[in-house]
């Protein structure tokens, strides 16, 4: 699909999702647009960003913040619709929000990549402890990995969520991200765990939800692992509040996934895939480094790393421009 159609496809869909919904979060526009719906149908998040911000300034899609989140419906909606869809969305997004209950979240997929990792016979490091002592209404206590191997370490209270020696490629940095958003190449969530991963010269493992296809093709190249879950894993004690997430009509999460027992796609990529593909994303992990640290630790921006890792890979001079001189235009590379 040309960008010119992606672009009225977008624009088509999201009218159509506010004029259903009522009023919406980027979140559940992204669940519905880019998540769901027929392939040749989606859309995804950076183009509907885009899309979503020139509709605003041409008046047809409001951003009204509430409670520090904007929320977003059609210029010409109801008043009256539009706040009691806002009454039945925003208490259900502020309890799924909250601070324990997401600090809950994000260790359920903690635990499930602990567990995939007690089933292999990799010598690891993190442990979750008292799985089977209380519930995961609060929060487990966690043993962190060493912030140190040999003389490299990580500065003040940095931490991996895991640690894991492979055999032949040395230590694997294992970060679990439980986050609805897609991971793009500059979000924090992406690069602080990268930076980590250089500090202590551990090959980079990304498990989240959703990596689009430029976070993959451009970090798969320097040797950074990723597995996506496709789903959000929530803890069972939220159970009942995760039907209500979930519901069409509601905040519309219908990838959620209760219980933080892994899934088998999950056991095979630490038991298997991860292992096999060690070796290989160790030398291209090496082999880029240079670009790679200069960009995670600030010394490089998103779009010169970009481009002088295409030149490298293309076989250019890394300082020069590209032939069709377009080399500011590294946002995002096309599909």
């Amino acid at each position: 699909m040309q960008k010119a159609e992606r672009i009225t496809l977008a624009r088509k869909r999201l009218a159509s999702i506010l004029a259903a919904h009522g009023v919406a979060t980027a979140r559940t526009l992204e669940q519905k647009i880019s998540d769901a719906g027929p392939n040749n149908q989606r859309i995804d998040p950076h183009i509907l960003t885009t899309v979503r911000n020139a509709m605003i300034e041409e008046g047809e899609i409001v951003r009204s913040p509430q409670s520090g989140v904007p929320w977003f419906h059609l210029g010409n909606a109801s008043p009256q619709i539009t706040a009691a869809r806002l009454a039945a969305l925003l208490p259900i997004y502020k309890e799924f929000n909250h601070g324990n209950v997401s600090k809950r979240v994000g260790q359920t997929l903690e635990i499930a990549v602990y567990r995939a990792l007690m089933d292999t016979e990799a010598e690891f490091y993190g442990r979750i402890k008292d799985l089977d002592q209380h519930d995961d209404d609060i929060l487990y206590p966690k043993e962190e990995p060493p912030q140190h191997i040999g003389k490299l370490s990580l500065p003040g209270d940095q931490r991996l969520d895991f640690l894991v020696r492979h055999p032949s490629a040395g230590m694997l940095a294992v970060e679990c991200k439980n986050v609805r958003e897609w991971l793009y190449p500059e979000q924090r969530e992406l690069v602080e765990p990268l930076g980590k991963a250089l500090l202590l010269n551990a090959v980079p493992v990304i498990i989240a939800r959703r990596i689009p296809f430029v976070t993959f093709k451009l970090f798969n190249a320097c040797g950074i692992v990723f597995h996506q879950t496709y789903n959000q894993v929530v803890p069972n004690s939220i159970a009942a509040l995760a039907q209500r997430v979930k519901h069409k009509d509601l905040l519309g999460y219908h990838d959620l996934r209760i219980g933080n027992q892994p899934d088998v796609r999950l056991v095979k990529f630490i038991g298997t895939n991860l292992p096999g593909v060690a070796d290989d994303a160790r030398a291209r992990f090496d082999a880029n480094r240079d670009l790679l640290e200069a960009y995670a630790l600030g010394d490089m921006t998103y779009q010169e790393f970009a481009g002088r890792l295409r030149r490298r890979l293309a076989g250019q001079n890394e300082d020069g421009d590209d032939e069709d001189g377009d080399d500011e235009n590294y946002d995002y590379w096309d599909e």
